[in-house]
């Protein structure tokens, strides 16, 4: 079956954006106790791209379907987990990169901030997706909560339009609310 991928955040509503969230699948990795570890001689690059054994993983449905399988443990080592194998993967920075953020509203008329990762997966911000900010007031690095303990750092251009979105609030200190939760801007505060 050929995969494919979701439609734009632009041409979705929250409620559209909540169906395609609800639709995917997911191993129930959380239920496995795989008995068996080692390593995957796969790398997640800074930029977002998949490596085994050096070579690049051109395919989106293979990166998709790996990062299925992703968790990371209170250490921050990752894991690629099955039924039967519990295997180390090296990540530079965060497992996933967002590439792309809309601004939604829900019913209530409250904010959601809505990003699509590298992998195609589309994830709400807020209690359960919080973001979170590191890095300095000079260069800070933005991070999304996907799942199992995995993050997505934002990309430049997306940080930039959530930046631009908190400049659009008009209010004098830089941060954005989404699904109630309130995310401070400034690494730090």
């Amino acid at each position: 079956m050929p995969y494919t991928p979701p439609p734009e955040l632009a041409s979705l509503s929250l409620a559209e954006l909540a169906a395609q969230v609800a639709a995917r699948k997911l191993p129930p990795i959380d239920q496995w106790s795989p008995q068996e570890l080692g390593d995957s001689e796969m790398r997640i690059a800074a930029d977002g791209r998949w490596f085994h054994q050096g070579g690049e993983i051109r395919r989106p449905a293979m990166v998709r379907a790996f990062s299925s399988l992703l968790t990371r443990d209170e250490q921050g080592q990752h894991w690629l987990v099955t039924p039967f194998q519990k295997l180390a993967i090296a990540v530079e920075d965060a497992a996933f990169l967002a590439t792309d953020m809309q601004v939604k509203l829900d019913p209530e008329g409250r904010t959601a901030l809505a990003f699509r990762l590298n992998s195609d997966d589309l994830v709400i911000c807020g209690p359960d997706h919080p973001l979170r900010i590191a890095g300095t007031a000079e260069i800070p690095a933005f991070y999304l909560a996907v799942r199992n303990g995995t993050e997505a750092r934002l990309n430049r251009s997306t940080y930039g339009q959530l930046i631009e979105h908190a400049l659009s609030r008009g209010s004098d200190d830089l941060a954005v609310e989404s699904l109630g939760q309130r995310f401070a801007l400034v690494p730090g505060t």
